[in-house]
Parts: C-alpha cells; structure tokens; sequence
C-alpha cells in the first residue's frame, strides 16, 4: 500500500461516501494516561464527529473532522504555500480529518458526566498501551443524539464482523460492542497544551509531523480490504508499456495439472489488487484454496469457488509469499508468460485457518526448493521457516518512535538546493562507449577516498569528492596475465591498505592475480591449490583491507580455507583449511571484526565459525533459494544473506540458557534454540508494479549493510533492476510494513554499496554511468517513484537525468 495517501483513503477509496449520523460540535483530544511524552493533546479544539459509510459493503469509518472559523483555513493554506499542490492536499488531509475504521478493535465507548459532558472514546491503535481518542461534546449536544450515534456504532460493528445486514441483529447481539473497562481519562485542557495556529502549521504539519500522525492512524485497514463490489481496472499506459494498453484485470486462468496429493485446502475471502485505485479489491467472499503435489517436485496453488475458477499458478519462489497472522492474510504474486505481475490476496477466517494454509504451502515450497521430503526436517527447522516467512518484530529492538522515524524523515526532507541541481543541467548528455562493454562491479575504498569500477577488461578510479560527489581520476585501460592475455574479472578485493586489487579470472578458478594500484597493472598470480578452486573470497576480518594483513579467506564448493601469498608454491594454508566430504555447494562468505565467519551456500543455508579449521559453531537451516551474497555486521549480531527474490537477515545473538548474550559464532545455539530469521522481500504490491513498469521480476544485486570503524549499522543496500533499495534496519526490526526506501533509474542497476563510514551516500554503478547519490533522493515506493519521471521536468526526481555533479558518465 502507499502510506503517502494514507491507508484508509487507498482501502476504501473516496473520502466523498454517505455520512449516516453527525454530532456537529465537539473537541477531539488524545489521551496517553501512562505515556512520559505528555498526559493529553488537544487535537482540534472545534470539530465534529460523523459515521460515514465506504464504497465497501459492510464497512464503516468514525471521521474526526476539524472546524474552522472564518478565515482561517485560508490562512493555513497561505502559511503552506510553499508545498506542491499534490502535497498541499495531502497535508489538508492529514491536518483535517482524522479516520477511523469502525471495528469491535477500538472498543468504542460512550461515557456520561456529571453535568451535561458526554465523551465518545475508543483505543489508540497504533499507540502505547490506555492511549484513547476522545471526542469531548458541546453542551449543545442532545443525550439522544449521543445515544443513537452510540447504537449505529454498534450496528456497523456487527456488520463489519458478521457481514451482514444489522437487522438480523437483536439487542442482545449487539451488547457484545460493550466494553467495560476502566472509567475514560479526563481529557481537560488544564492537562493539554494549548497549540495555536503557528505551531500547528509549521511543526505538527509538516511532512515530517503528517508521516508520524496520519499513516499510523489507520492500522486496522491496513490488511484488511474487503470491498464486495468487485473491481474493474481500467488499462494504464506506464512507460514499460508505451504504445500498448495493458488490461490489469485478473489474468486468464490456467489449465491445472493433476494432482497426486493435497497438502492444504483452506476456504478464504479473495481479494486482487487493483494498479489505478491503489487497493485491494474483493472479487469472491467465499473460495478454497488448495495446495496440492503434482509430481517431480512440483507444487500447485489453485483458487476458485462454485461459480469460477480464479487462479492456478505453480509453487515457486516468485510467488513472494507474505502471511499476515494480526490481519489473517496471505498475499502472494502471480506471473503471466508475458511477465506481467498481479497481486492477491487470501484473507482467512481465523488463525487456526490461516495456519493450516501456512503449513501446506511452506512445505510445498520447501520441499520444491530443497528437493527433499518436509517430514525429515527437525521440528525447531520447520519452525524457523515459519518464523522468516511471517510478518514478526524481532526482540530488543524497541527504539523511540521519534528515533526509528529519523532516517526516513531525512530522507523525506530534501533541500530545495538539491532540487535545483538535480535532474535537468543542459550540459549532461547521453554517453554510450563503443566498447560495447558494461560495467559490472564496485569496490570501494575504506582506506583512502576512491571507487574502483569493473568494465571489460578495464577499471574506472574514481575519487569520492568532499561534496560527496565522484569525480573521475584514471583509467587502468588493461587488465591482463603476465602473458599479456586480457582478462574480465570475475570478482574483485581491495587489499593492503587499498593499495592491491585481487582479481579473479573466471575461467581459470584455481588462480587469483593481485594488481599493485600505483602501477596499474598485475604484477603477481597466484596458483591457490592444485585440486582445490576458489569460488570466491574475502578479507580476514571485516576491516583487513585498511591494513598490512597479507592473507585472506576463500572458499570452494565444499572447503573453507585461508590463503597466504607469502608462502612458496601453492597458497593455501593446509592446517587451517576445513574440507566436508558432502559436497555443500557454498557460494558466499563474509567476516566480522573480529574475524568471526559465516559461509553461505547454493542451498540455502549458512554456518557460523569462530575460526579456521573446525566445524561450524552454529547451522543456520536453508529455506530453500540459493544465497548469492552474504555481509555481517562488524559485531556479529547480524547475519544479511542475499538470494534472488528476498533478503535473509539473521540475529545470531543468542537469548536465554547458558550461552545467552554470546553469538552463534562464539557457542552453538542450544537443541531448543534457534537463531532468530527475518526475511526481507518487498511486498507483493510493490513487486507486481515493479513488474508492470520493468517487465521483470525481483533480482536483488548482493545487499550490503552500511560500514566504517565505530559505526553502528543501521541501513541494507540491494537493487533489483532499474531500483535501487534501502532497508531502514530499525524499522525491520520493529516490524514495520514496507521499511524500505527506493529510487529508480532509467538503466538496470549494476552494482552498487555504501560509500565507507555514512549510510547516507550510495554509489551506484549503471551500465555506462557511475553515480554517488544522496540518500534523501530515496522515496517511499508510491505509485509515482516506482512508475519513475521520465518527463525530465524541473525540480523532479526521477530517472530520465542526473546531474554532472552527481554522476560521472564512462570516459575509461
């Protein structure tokens, strides 16, 4: 969903719905009795209350709206003149209205006074535990409209949970919407500041204040689209799609296959999300969903009902799988042969349901990953799938909302300044090398301020400027063996304080090169071992490369081993090498400070060492998709595994027993434990329109966590296509939806990393351009940031151009 417009506006579409009863006067406060931020909060000081119907049948919103004087809503608008005009709407309506979806969650209430007050309250979703609204009527108000305002509150909460009309309601049906608890807190203004206009304007309204009011005020809707009049998309051209309409509509669906055994069959709501409204729409209240076997590793997702047949699709990775248990709803993607992406969305009766539906579908894919029968897993293993495929909050991560919001805030806020510069010099120029190659690395520097860039047989030095710009500073024009034969590295390592490049010649596996920077060419190679080839490598700590240390790590498909060119002949270390029999096809390998390591593989799964030579301390189970990248904090608390469609971030801190607090790197996890998973995808909305607009599915580039000396991470970077992403890690932590940032670019991201020491500057290597960008040109993933600007209009941020100071087109 896009939280720019606020969850409710995209579940239920128009504000512009039939209101059903109004108290026209009254003052809306928040109450927090037990919060240290401040007892109460006038939050309109004239407003009224109102009952509104949706455009979804059986659903209902309490709308606060705010009542101006004369004049004054002129002057508020003129006080935010500034703001664009698709901004300034925005924070109209966040400033106006506050809404709410009319469910038995809120624990709406009335209370009676002494005196004539009478005070509508209900629950603070998104606050912290006795947080309340209260809505404080005039005196004018009537008793007996308070009281049938109260009746029609229940009388949509009972439509809302039983989905039907409320007059098969009887009394006693409805005295379930009755909540004692404890007395309403007083909302008096002795208790509450009282904010005039200038400080509402320009602090609680800015972009800043709208984000941490407005898209928090909705939660309840968040998961929980359920409109009965079925969606009609209309065609939306994209540039993806230029000269062509696309029909967004469900797809056509296809012939299944015969299946041979059911491993779940669960009855859901059925919901499509619709591209132009931004929601989820209901197309069918009632249909099965069935996961069956249908031979050879193959697995079948297939929906339908008495009437239609909805959707078939094989079980694969692509399918993004996300299970919701606080909303009941699983959400997956669909893929047509012509690579268009859809996203639906099973919504379930209870939680015994939805887990049932859960078991069958991991197993199926499970089993069509890995190739190996779900019952001969431990039970702790299946439970950690479960775990890294369900929205959860991993523990000790409880931060200040002020603080978890400042990064995005940031973000949010760019400089008119970086406006002005961004996007549209007249001097950039579209440069397109004749080599016919692309580039297709980064290594940057920890030790000195440079980028190195892999192109062909060439690499591109590029200085990191003070203005956090790149400048180009020469060319190493050919990368070749003592003999003289070019070569394209496959990989590549800074090494000795940035003054070595180790390289990698893809066809000769057993060799690796070192290239002396200050000459630029290769002066040694090195022949690793005879029968043992390097799949790839790393430092011997996270921060070698800032040092004299000579050896390093490699791994192949079934050895972990260190290397040490200073050794005559061959330059593996025999008595620190560790060889399985079993071939683990391992792929990937990373480091810590303190020279911790964690080895990944083409399986799926990770193992954790202390140190050389031994066997792992901790087995971390594979969900199945083989792991192209692996980077770890500088501490060893996180473990960031990359596969194709999601990101794998593991906490390997361990928490109760006699090992707590130590890493899983340190001492095994104990027969009970496990490590704790979170699986980072994009969320099947965002993947579908990744799709419509680029005709391709998610293939993440290796992510990589912000890193330098002293520096706590705090950030992930991975692109897939043209997009380039960023995790919030403390929103990932605390279980936010969408913790993500993006920006997308006109050309497929190559490769891509933190500049050394900041998570607040990303350099980027596209095919023939190499660009160092700003972390506030990041967006929130809305329709118009994913869709991009390919307009190149003044003051616009999107792909079509960047400006010379911020990108260095190829002159190597």
């Amino acid at each position: 969903m896009f939280a720019l417009k606020g969850i409710s506006r995209l579940i239920f579409g128009s504000n512009n719905q039939e209101s059903m009863i109004e108290l026209p006067q009254g003052q809306l406060y928040l109450v927090r009795p037990f919060s240290p931020k401040g007892y109460s909060e006038l939050l309109f000081k004239d407003a009224s209350a109102r009952i509104r119907r949706t455009a979804q049948e059986f659903q209902y919103q309490l709308v606060v709206q705010r009542v101006y004087e004369e004049g004054e809503a002129e002057l508020l608008a003129e006080e935010e003149g500034d703001d664009t005009e698709a901004d300034a709407d925005i924070l109209a309506a966040e400033r106006d209205e506050k809404t709410f979806l009319l469910d038995e969650a809120l624990h709406f209430r009335v209370e009676n006074r002494e005196g004539s007050e009478r005070v509508l309250c209900w629950r603070d979703l998104s606050g912290d535990a006795g947080d309340v609204f209260e809505f404080v009527c005039d005196g004018a108000i009537l008793p007996a409209q308070v009281k049938q305002f109260e009746l029609i509150a229940k009388q949509c909460q009972y439509e809302r949970k039983y989905r039907k009309p409320h007059a098969t309601a009887s009394s006693e049906d409805l005295l379930q919407f009755e909540f004692d608890e404890q007395p309403i807190p007083p909302a008096s203004p002795i208790h509450s500041p009282v904010l005039t206009r200038s400080i509402e304007s320009s602090e609680m309204f800015s972009p800043k204040a709208s984000a941490k009011s407005g898209a928090k005020r909705h939660v309840i809707a968040d998961f929980d689209a359920t409109p009965t009049k079925k969606s009609h998309p209309t065609p939306v051209k994209t540039p993806a799609t230029k000269g062509k309409e696309r029909d967004m509509g469900p797809p056509a669906v296809a012939a299944h296959p015969e299946s041979r055994e059911m491993l779940a069959a669960e009855v859901a709501e059925l919901h499509f999300f619709d591209f132009p409204s931004g929601t989820f729409a209901q197309q069918d209240a009632s249909v099965t969903a069935t996961v069956t076997e249908i031979g050879n590793w193959k697995y079948w997702l297939q929906v339908g009902s008495a009437d239609r047949d909805w959707l078939g699709i094989p079980v694969t990775a692509d399918i993004n799988p996300v299970f919701n248990f606080e909303f009941l709803s699983f959400i997956f993607n669909q893929f047509a042969d012509d690579g268009s992406a859809y996203s639906w969305l099973l919504r379930f009766k209870d939680h015994a349901t939805l887990e049932r539906f859960q078991q069958g579908l991991l197993q199926a894919l499970w089993e069509q990953l890995n190739q190996m029968k779900w019952s001969k897993i431990k039970d702790k293993d299946r439970d950690y799938v479960a775990d890294a495929f369900n929205d959860l909050a991993m523990e000790d991560a409880e931060q200040e909302e002020e603080e978890e919001e400042e990064h995005y805030e940031d973000a949010d806020e760019g400089s008119e300044e970086e406006d002005d510069d961004s996007d549209e010099d007249e001097d950039d120029v579209d440069y397109k090398p004749k080599d016919g190659d692309v580039n297709k690395q980064i290594a940057v520097g920890y030790k000195h301020d440079r980028s190195f860039v892999v192109r062909g047989s060439k690499i591109g030095v590029f200085k990191h400027t003070p203005n956090n710009n790149l400048e180009f500073s020469t060319n190493i024009s050919k990368v070749q063996t003592s003999d003289g034969k070019l070569f394209s590295p496959k990989k590549v390592m800074l090494h000795n304080e940035d003054r070595n490049l180790i390289l990698q010649k893809d066809d000769d596996p057993n060799k690796l090169f070192r290239m002396d920077l200050e000459y630029g060419k290769v002066v040694d190679e090195w022949n690793v071992h005879e029968d043992i080839p390097v799949v790839t490598f790393a430092p011997e700590n996270k921060f070698a490369q800032m040092t004299h240390e000579p050896t390093f790590l490699g791994i192949s498909k079934n050895a972990l081993y260190r290397i040490d060119p200073r050794l005559s002949g061959t330059k593996l270390v025999d008595s620190e090498l560790k060889q399985y029999a079993s071939k683990n096809d391992f792929s990937a390998i990373s480091t810590t400070e303190k020279g911790h390591i964690a080895v990944a593989s083409n399986k799926g799964d990770i193992r954790l060492f202390d140190r050389l030579g031994i066997n792992a301390k901790t087995h971390i189970p594979a969900l199945g998709e083989p792991i192209i990248g692996l980077d770890v904090s500088a501490d060893g608390r996180w473990v960031l595994g990359t596969c194709r469609t999601y990101l794998l971030l593991i906490d390997a801190q361990q928490k109760s027993g006699k090992n707590e607090g130590k890493l899983g790197f340190e001492k095994s996890f104990a027969a009970d434990q496990k490590p704790q998973p979170r699986r980072l995808a994009l969320t099947p909305e965002h993947v579908a329109q990744f799709a419509y607009e680029t005709g391709k599915g998610v293939n993440f580039t290796p992510a990589k966590f912000n890193t330098g000396e002293g520096v706590e991470e705090s950030s992930i970077i991975t692109a897939t296509g043209p997009y380039i992403i960023e995790w919030n890690l403390k929103k990932v932590l605390t279980g936010k939806k969408s913790p993500y940032l993006i920006k997308r670019y006109s050309d497929d991201v190559k490769a891509d990393d933190f500049k050394f020491g900041t998570d607040k500057n990303v350099i980027v290597a596209l095919p023939h351009e190499v660009n160092m960008v700003s972390h506030t040109r990041l967006k929130r993933p809305t329709r118009e940031s994913i869709a991009g600007d390919f307009g190149g209009r003044r003051g616009s941020r999107g792909p079509s151009k960047l400006s010379r100071s911020a990108i260095v087109e190829e002159a190597f």
